[in-house]
């Protein structure tokens, strides 16, 4: 498709065949953010929750999201486009609570992004420290603009910038692993016990899931890029089966290998004695210095390309609820260059501009305040929006007849259902440990999040009485 035809095509459509596979793994597992997840995530899961067991929790998430990836590709194949999770909600459930789900994926995708620029303007400000003092906001605000002229561009654009960041990533941690590996373990050799039933279920797993899952949160944006993709029938549920893949294996790799050096007896207390310096010692003594300061530099471009990834999923959010005439018809409109929902990306960066501001007048800390409770907020509300999906992907086939057996519209969705609610109800339950913080605040996300949603469905209803055609028309621009 050339530059032209995008012009004089409809300003209401995204760039088609813009992306293939790679670009659209690039994205979902830059969201994961590789090397924010394993250094900055997984220190806290080996410290608070089941030590060696770690590892894995991450095969028992990959499980639940693969198990949840069965009903929601085979589902993409019927309905798709950029309202991804507000579409598959609408088709299986109904409208209201499509339109609860698409306004508390906004919520969730909302928080990451803050809580992400939070983090890169604090590591960032330390990085610079040597050659200019700058507060960690203004870090925050340089990224924002960066991130914001690059969604203006064609998705392609960012899925390059992506995969560059997070190959550096991966190949940064891969090297400290295989240097495990080549050093024969640390003090008590090599094992598997991380594997085994009894160290994965010891107590503490319920902690390490609330971080463990955490990690995860983006890999269902594969669906949001279906009108970009080539051959989206099968682009998106090949993506979406490889993100997961990649995102399981290299995780509990990464964390088996780091059980190994410091030892499957030594690895929790270890932890507990220094969050920071948990993985960096082991860098230092596997790889030397050189590479500590390769990975301190590398968590910021990774930190960037989480913090895009999301931007682009979120353009595509206000972009369908344009289209849709849920909210502003100009949010519907891409860019007759580029294809892209720039618009759409205006409103969302001027959003992310103004809580970043009202956090910085309350004066909270970038790490305990702005991160911390962003993250817990959107852990929450991924979950609950999950499950969601989950229930509509086993009303609609049972609406819809196709040719998918019952372990793809039922059994599947079914499973990955109850493992979702158990997840969010020990996410609940861990609340103030995930978030650092006994507020008030905190403990009113759950709550929250119900209200946004039930928000939404009082909306849509609002609609059904006030303006009925437009109300009719719901979902069908992703039929």
């Amino acid at each position: 498709m050339t530059l032209q035809s995008i012009a004089d095509g409809p300003t209401d459509r995204l760039a088609k065949n813009s992306v293939g596979l790679a670009h659209i793994v690039f994205f979902v597992v830059a969201a994961a953010a590789p090397l924010t997840a394993v250094v900055g995530a997984t220190p806290a899961a080996f410290a608070f929750g089941n030590g060696a067991g770690v590892p894995g929790a991450f095969v028992l998430a990959g499980i639940l999201y693969m198990l949840f990836s069965v009903g929601f590709t085979a589902m993409s194949r019927h309905v798709g486009g950029a309202g991804a999770f507000y579409t598959y909600i609408t088709h299986g459930i109904g409208k209201p609570a499509g339109v609860g789900g698409a306004l508390m994926a906004l919520v969730t995708y909302s928080a990451v992004q803050i809580a992400v620029y939070g983090l890169f303007g604090l590591f960032m400000a330390g990085a610079m420290a040597p050659i200019v003092e700058m507060p960690w906001w203004v870090w925050s605000f340089a990224a924002l603009v960066i991130v914001h002229i690059c969604g203006q561009r064609n998705i392609a654009f960012s899925g390059a910038i992506l995969g560059v960041c997070m190959i550096a990533e991966i190949a940064i941690l891969l090297l400290l692993d295989i240097g495990i590996v080549m050093a024969g373990g640390g003090p008590e050799g090599f094992g598997f016990t991380s594997f085994s039933p009894a160290t994965v279920f010891a107590p503490g797993l319920g902690v390490a899931l609330v971080f463990v899952v955490g990690s995860y949160i983006g890999f269902e944006a594969t669906a949001i890029f279906g009108e970009e993709a080539e051959n989206p029938e099968k682009t998106i549920p090949r993506a979406t089966y490889v993100a997961v893949l990649l995102i399981t294996v290299f995780y509990a790799f990464s964390t088996w290998a780091i059980v190994q050096f410091y030892g499957p007896a030594a690895v929790q207390p270890t932890a507990e004695a220094g969050l920071e310096a948990f993985y960096f010692t082991a860098t230092d003594t596997i790889l030397g210095p050189w590479a500590s300061q390769v990975m301190n530099i590398l968590l910021i471009t990774s930190l960037f390309a989480c913090v895009l990834s999301f931007h682009n999923t979120l353009n595509r959010y206000f972009f369908a609820l344009g289209r849709e005439g849920l909210a502003f018809k100009l949010l519907g409109k891409v860019h007759p260059m580029h294809g892209s929902p720039y618009v759409a990306g205006m409103l969302q960066s001027a959003i992310a501009a103004v809580v970043l501001v009202l956090f910085i007048l309350a004066g909270a800390d970038p790490y305990t305040v702005v991160f911390s409770w962003m993250s817990a907020l959107a852990v929450i509300g991924i979950l609950v929006v999950q499950a969601l999906v989950s229930v509509a992907i086993i009303l609609f086939f049972r609406k819809v007849k196709t040719g998918h057996g019952v372990w793809t519209t039922t059994i599947a969705p079914a499973l990955g259902l109850a493992g979702l609610l158990g997840a969010l109800a020990l996410v609940i339950a861990n609340l103030s440990l995930l978030s650092g913080s006994e507020s008030l605040i905190v403990k009113s996300f759950p709550y929250l999040i119900v209200l946004v949603g039930l928000i939404g469905a009082t909306f849509a209803m609002q609609i059904r009485k006030a303006k009925p055609e437009l109300y009719a028309s719901l979902g069908k621009a992703f039929e």
